[in-house]
């Protein structure tokens, strides 16, 4: 899709007749900017009551004085208004304010950037402590790593014949049998933005961290997962799609005494001893995920430019974030002693 319908702009009254170009670079929703502000088609995966999740959230950031983009009302005052899709299915949009003077990275360039990251996720994750409400939006768990392998193992069945099966089943029996898989039951369910990928984090003209976007995941979640995914993000230098990823020790440590700064002793010593678990756990979900849409092929958003198929591109995304996991675990030492030191 190259623009967003007219008959969705028409629904808002300061954006209706406006042009419209393709915006970011998100794998999940289709994102536009029109005259200071972003549009964005929803995924079918999500629920438009998630919009009222981002509403309370970006609320409470608001009043803590952060800066949050903000959901902007249709014409009938609605969160979110619904246009038809291409092939008749139900299309839900949505247009939030735009943050001025900022920027992302698709990649951590820096210590400095990874150190104004956390402390930026620090400060979003010390204004919602304590917010009582309910979230409508999520659909179970976030981070349901079992849930996420099992899918993996049901692409397998359903996909023998497929063109990639031999090199994705070979990478998957690798990925099923991995040694980390961390159940954090037992830890607090915290208020979470849930995809704390670097590309979710604005910075100003300075570098200096402004806001978190892309807040269709909020809810609860345990923090070694929400913190294992940022720094899976952060503190990988190659960024997203290469076949071969390594965590970067110095970017870690940045992050991690970033965020301290930011929360101090809110995170528990149990939530600590389970962060670089969290971020193994991670690593191995998502190569899971891309593994199995490497089959299913209807997911992720692919970049048609550098890979053949969908399938392509997400092969090689399953295989950066396994050897992303294996980086993790061979440095697993070094990375709790970190977090050991920060918090000491």
């Amino acid at each position: 899709m190259r623009e967003v319908p007219s008959a969705v702009l028409a629904r808002y009254a300061s954006l209706s007749g406006r042009a419209s170009r393709p915006f970011g670079t998100g794998l999940i929703n289709d994102t536009f900017v029109v005259d200071g502000a972003v549009v964005q088609r929803l995924h079918p995966v999500f629920s438009p009551l998630v919009h009222h999740d981002i509403e309370a959230v970006t609320r409470r950031l608001a009043a803590a004085g952060l800066v949050t983009p903000t959901l902007l009302r249709s014409d009938d005052g609605a969160l979110w208004v619904e246009h038809p899709r291409d092939d008749g299915s139900a299309g839900v949009w949505r247009a939030m304010t735009l943050v001025p003077a900022s920027h992302t990275y698709d990649r951590v360039p820096s210590p400095a950037i990874a150190r104004e990251a956390g402390a930026l996720v620090g400060r979003f994750h010390r204004a919602l402590d304590g917010m009582d409400y309910a979230y409508q939006g999520r659909k179970g768990r976030a981070h349901d790593t079992a849930r996420h392998l099992e899918t993996l193992s049901r692409a397998l069945a359903e996909h023998p014949a497929h063109r990639l099966y031999a090199e994705a089943s070979a990478l998957a029996a690798q990925v099923l049998a991995a040694p980390v898989r961390i159940d954090y039951a037992s830890l607090p369910a915290r208020h979470a933005h849930g995809d704390l990928k670097i590309s979710n984090l604005l910075f100003d003209d300075h570098d200096k961290g402004l806001c978190l976007v892309d807040l269709d995941t909020v809810g609860r979640m345990a923090w070694p997962h929400e913190m294992g995914d940022a720094l899976r993000s952060w503190c990988n230098p190659a960024g997203e799609d290469a076949a071969a990823l390594s965590l970067d020790v110095g970017l870690f440590r940045a992050a991690v005494e970033g965020y301290a700064g930011a929360v101090g002793d809110a995170v528990t010593r149990d939530e600590r001893d389970a962060l670089v678990d969290g971020v193994a756990t991670v690593c191995i979900e998502l190569s899971a995920r891309f593994l199995a849409d490497a089959l299913n092929e209807k997911y992720f958003g692919w970049n048609a430019e550098r890979y053949a198929t969908r399938g392509d591109h997400n092969l090689t995304r399953a295989a950066g974030q396994w050897s992303l996991a294996q980086s993790v675990l061979a440095q697993r030492d070094a990375l709790r002693a970190i977090v050991d030191t920060v918090w000491g």
